[in-house]
This record gives C-alpha cells, sequence and structure tokens, in this order.
C-alpha cells in the first residue's frame, strides 16, 4: 500500500480514485465493511482504492478535553488498512488550516483535484469541512458538480447485539476488560505491539518470569487484571501460549506506571529482551488486587497460569 502524507504527494498520473474517508480508528469491523465495499467499487469502475483519514482525532485540535484516546497509533491504523488490500492511504495533517476548509473546498482540493475521485464512500454519521458542515447529503449533491457518485455504507451490528459497531463501544469494552467482545466488535483480535524491556525481575524471582512491554504501544491497552493471551515474537516468528497481567501490580509499591506483563506459558528460560513482540488478549481471567504477602500471591499466579493454559488450549481445540 501507498502512504501519501499530503494531498501534494499524490502523482498526477494516479489516475481516478475510489475513495473512503473517515477517521478508521481501530479499523474495526465497521471500517472493514466500507473498505470491502470500496474495493468492489474501484473494481467496478477500474480505479484505484484510496483511504483518506487523518493524523489524529480532530477533537484533539477541535475539543482536547473531550477528545478520547485512540484505538491505535496512526501507524497501526495504516499498517491494518495495508493489510485489507488497498491501493494507497491519504493521511491528512489535521491542523488549523485543514480545519479551516470548509465541506467544498475539501472536497474540490483533496478528494477531486490530488484524488481525482470517482467514487466516494463514507459512514452514515461521517462529518467533514469547517465545523462538520459537510454531510454524505452534501456530497450527494456535490457529485454531479464534480463528476463523482457517493456510496454510504451501512451501520455494522454484532450478530446479537442492537448496538452499531464503533470505536467508541470499543473503548468501552476495553476499558471494562472484556476484550472477547471487543474482539468481535473488531472483527480481529485485541493487541497491543511493543519491545520487550528490563522491569523490576520480581516475576523471575517469584518463578513466572515474564516479558515486560515498553510504555510506548501502539494501542488501547485494556483494563488491569489478568488475561489469557499469546506472545508474538517478530524476531523469532515463534507465537507462544501467555498469561498476560495489566497494572502497576498493588502488592507492591514501587511500580508507578501500568505495564504489560506476558509470561510464556511453560518456557523459563526465553531470553526475550529487545524483542519486537504483540501480545494478544484472548480473555479476562480476574481483576487486578493486592495480595497480603508474597505465597498467597505466588499461589494465585500459578492458579492463572493454568487458568490461561487451559482456555487457550480449549479455544484451540474450537
Amino acid at each position: 500500500m501507498i502512504v501519501f502524507r499530503d494531498p501534494g504527494e499524490v502523482p498526477a498520473d494516479f489516475g481516478r480514485s475510489a475513495v473512503a474517508i473517515g477517521k478508521f480508528d481501530g479499523v474495526h469491523a465497521g471500517h472493514r465493511a466500507v473498505i470491502e465495499r470500496l474495493k468492489a467499487d474501484a473494481a467496478a469502475s477500474g480505479a484505484r482504492s484510496v483511504a483518506v483519514t487523518f493524523d489524529r482525532n480532530p477533537l484533539a485540535l477541535l475539543r482536547p478535553e473531550l477528545c478520547p484516546e485512540n484505538v491505535v497509533s496512526t501507524d497501526r491504523k495504516l499498517e491494518l488498512l495495508g493489510a485489507l488490500g488497498i491501493d494507497a492511504t491519504l493521511v491528512l495533517t489535521f491542523d488549523k488550516e485543514l480545519a479551516s476548509h470548509s465541506a467544498e473546498q475539501f472536497v474540490e482540493e483533496i478528494l477531486v483535484g490530488a484524488l481525482h475521485v470517482s467514487t466516494v464512500l463514507v459512514g452514515q454519521d461521517f462529518r467533514f469541512g469547517h465545523r462538520g458542515a459537510g454531510t454524505p447529503e452534501l456530497l450527494r449533491e456535490l457529485g454531479p458538480k464534480y463528476g463523482f457518485s457517493v456510496d454510504v455504507v451501512d451501520d455494522v451490528y454484532v450478530e446479537g447485539s442492537e448496538r452499531r459497531v464503533s470505536s467508541s463501544w470499543i473503548r468501552e469494552l476495553l476499558a471494562e476488560g472484556d476484550v472477547a467482545t471487543a474482539t468481535q466488535v473488531l472483527g480481529r483480535p485485541v493487541d497491543v505491539r511493543g519491545e520487550v524491556v528490563h522491569g523490576h525481575k520480581r516475576g523471575r524471582e517469584l518463578g513466572f518470569p515474564t516479558a515486560n512491554l515498553s510504555e510506548t504501544v501502539d494501542a488501547f491497552v485494556p483494563a488491569d487484571g489478568v488475561y489469557a493471551g499469546w506472545l508474538d515474537d517478530h524476531d523469532t516468528g515463534i507465537r507462544h501460549p501467555a498469561a498476560v497481567s495489566v497494572g502497576t501490580n498493588p502488592t507492591f509499591d514501587d511500580v508507578l506506571v501500568r505495564q504489560v506483563e506476558a509470561h510464556v506459558i511453560d518456557e523459563d528460560t526465553l531470553d526475550l529482551y529487545g524483542h519486537d513482540v504483540t501480545v494478544e488478549f484472548t480473555r479476562r481471567l480476574r481483576g487486578m488486587v493486592a495480595f497480603e504477602g508474597i505465597d498467597a500471591l505466588m499461589k494465585q499466579m500459578s492458579a492463572d497460569v493454568d487458568a490461561a493454559r487451559a482456555l487457550l488450549a480449549s479455544d484451540a481445540l474450537e
């Protein structure tokens, strides 16, 4: 997938484009439905398939006090979009200049001028342009003037739920630790990627060595607690079953920031320091609690590993 960071980077001979516009935060099941329609529309018209998105949530500039945490980083968003098989993504820098563009100016300069758009795809609630004046209805009005059609993609619902798929719902689920439902809403596993760094080595001292992820990861970290999951080691290509802990370890008072720690089940001699890994969350086993003494903590850690091992083995049989 080609990534453009500015409309001026799009070559003059790029050709006609079918364009899907959105924040695409999380690249969840609803976004995936838009992208699948995008690829179909592009193939039908012989156009390029292009996603147009932003380098940040527009609220970060317009109403920072209301801006939620991103479900994924911009780089992760591009990785996920690229995996869906589209031709290109244009990442617009959402600054004061872009925020001041009228809706028609956005269409004329970016969609028509840079991307030579033939079809525009948006969700029903998409808004764009100064003060959010641009709507799917406005796009339909502008289409004949600029020579493009508009395809509004219906909301997507998880089977058995009356709530539409959205990034807001995913944040709520992750904040509750409900990674199982979040996986359904995302249409992909809940995971975070980072580098394994040195921690307090307390897990090793207790007989449960852990791979501690760096503070900087590429996605929203689920609620504090213990999870069954997987550790994908990108340096070796090996996927390990794991018991994963998120939090500050309240039994001790020397962990000042939330940590993601993964204990690789039945592997006590792995050296993962410096490795690039993805930790995947399958199911939450329990919340984070403070234990009265090391013995109680070790007993619970052993039970957590047993529970994670059994759950992951059961999932593998399904």
